[in-house]
């Protein structure tokens, strides 16, 4: 299995709206938390910087996918969290298709192929 150093950055950016697109569809959230799903989910081979999720955010609220708003957590600090709007969730569904179809045609390809293991 790729290490997060292997992990092609490309791949990694064309990911990034879904991955958050979907977290974000499950519960509304706050930077850092979505940073530790994606570590945890990923089994660590995955750890974001908030250089990274930040931009993807607000690009994203740019869109009109998701917005933001401002919340105490218990201990009193303000955290920024966002949630997923109904364009969001329009724009996961057509995300989810194109990966699903991509994915079919990469398994079609290298399952026959065992010259490309």
């Amino acid at each position: 299995m790729a290490s997060q150093e292997n992990l092609n950055k490309e791949l990694v950016a064309a990911a990034m709206v879904p991955l958050v697109l979907t977290i974000l569809a499950q519960q509304e959230n706050y930077g850092y938390e979505i940073i530790r799903q994606v570590r945890e989910l990923s089994g660590g081979k995955l750890d974001l910087a908030e250089g990274t999720l930040y931009p993807v955010l607000r690009k994203l609220e740019q869109r009109g996918l998701v917005e933001s708003f401002w919340q105490t957590a218990q201990n009193d600090r303000q955290r920024k969290y966002y949630r997923l709007k109904d364009q969001g969730r329009e724009t996961l569904a057509a995300e989810r298709t194109n990966w699903n179809l991509v994915n079919q045609l990469l398994q079609h390809l290298w399952t026959p192929n065992p010259s490309l293991t």
